[in-house]
């Protein structure tokens, strides 16, 4: 029953990067993880981020209630795992959606957002936890250089 209702609950949209799940933490007695994903930049050949976030357990939503939503808590790392290549990015402040999951059913979703800092030649990956009702300060930086070898 591992997995079904986050299967359920949490959807990745078609836009997104392709993920892989790479690692599995028990953190407790009852059943929560902290998932460890790989997400391949699609738009940036050799570019490789990893999140970690924490995924309740059916136990844990029955005996704490809150049934259909996870905490916005993500970390990221993002490095060079190939020849870099930028295709073709958004180049905006703004930056460019790399990654949406659902943490909840309505209200929340995990992001990554990338970012180029074209001044000092840097990728910048933001993850971040978008909420309608309030928003969220929650929040992890990643960043990969770009240097003129690559």
């Amino acid at each position: 029953m591992k997995h079904v209702i986050t299967a359920f609950l949490i959807t990745i949209s078609a836009s997104a990067a392709m993920t892989e799940e790479v690692g599995e933490v028990g953190v407790d007695w009852v059943g929560n993880d902290i998932i460890v994903e790989a997400i391949q930049d699609p738009k940036v050949d050799g570019v490789t981020c990893h999140i970690a976030y924490f995924e309740r357990s059916v136990l844990d939503r029955l005996s704490q209630g809150n049934w259909f939503e996870d905490p916005s808590n993500a970390s990221i790392a993002c490095r060079q795992t190939g020849p870099i290549e930028v295709g073709d990015i958004d180049r905006s402040p703004d930056g460019e959606s790399v990654f949406r999951e659902r943490r909840s059913v309505i209200l929340k979703s995990l992001r990554i957002k990338r970012i180029f800092d074209e001044g000092n030649q840097t990728l910048i990956y933001l993850a971040h936890a978008s909420e309608l009702t309030q928003g969220s300060a929650k929040m992890s930086i990643s960043t990969v250089p770009l240097y003129a070898g690559n």
